[in-house]
């Protein structure tokens, strides 16, 4: 099975002018990892035609946190841009642990999945919602977590997608001991849907990161999705 139910804010939606307050109050109130995007600095996504050379959350900040915040912090990095095989050394030296980049974004998929393990980080791998689920099979037994992007990336304020729960689904059906991630308008009221779907990493932003209570919040996406897994482990 996958490895256990885990939350992690997307800090992206945080006081950026307070970034390492904001991301020990997370850690302070369960977060299991902090989920770092870095799209493009102009906010569109990695699909757009033009980019500039700087992202959002680029290794400089990520090196900052580190050595803020110290070594136990999980930084998962969803590298929404062009390129991702430039960035991976170093956030790396910097200090992410794992490096989660979109199959649309590179023509050589298995080259960057080994140039990451070998620069010591973990592998995700992101599809979004325009792409066919099958389309990462072929590299799902060579990566530690797969990404189900539930709204389009690059553009903030979009509701959940909830068609893309089949893709979920599928890829736990094929899949279990893979860890799943959904991103994008996850929050208490459609949690449970990427629970039952099979996704047992959940990112979720402002639902989190403007709570009067943000361990409320943590505790209930974490409680649903546990209570998904071990239904699915009984019906096994």
């Amino acid at each position: 099975m996958a490895s256990g139910c885990k939350i992690g804010p997307s800090i992206l939606n945080s006081d950026l002018a307070n970034l390492g307050a904001e991301c020990l109050r997370m850690l302070d109130s369960g977060a299991d990892y902090l989920h770092l995007d870095a799209p493009c600095s102009s906010g569109r996504s990695v699909f757009c035609k033009h980019f500039v050379p700087n992202i959002t959350f680029g290794h400089p900040v990520v090196e900052s946190l580190r050595k803020q915040l110290g070594q136990d912090p999980f930084f998962d990095m969803h590298m929404m841009v062009a390129r991702p095989e430039q960035w991976v050394k170093p956030m790396a030296v910097a200090g992410a642990n794992q490096y989660t980049f979109h199959l649309e974004a590179t023509e050589n998929p298995g080259a960057l999945i080994k140039d990451i393990r070998e620069n010591g980080m973990k592998v995700g791998l992101a599809i979004k919602p325009g792409t066919t689920v099958e389309y990462l099979a072929p590299w799902a037994n060579q990566i530690d977590m797969a990404l189900v992007m539930t709204v389009e990336p690059g553009f903030g304020g979009q509701k959940f997608m909830e068609d893309m729960m089949p893709k979920v689904h599928w890829l736990r059906t094929q899949f279990p001991s893979l860890d799943i991630e959904v991103d994008g308008g996850v929050g208490p009221d459609t949690v449970h849907k990427c629970a039952e779907a099979g996704a047992n990493m959940i990112v979720s932003g402002s639902a989190i990161m403007r709570s009067e209570d943000p361990r409320s919040v943590i505790n209930l996406l974490r409680n649903v999705c546990s209570e998904a897994a071990q239904k699915r482990s009984l019906d096994r």
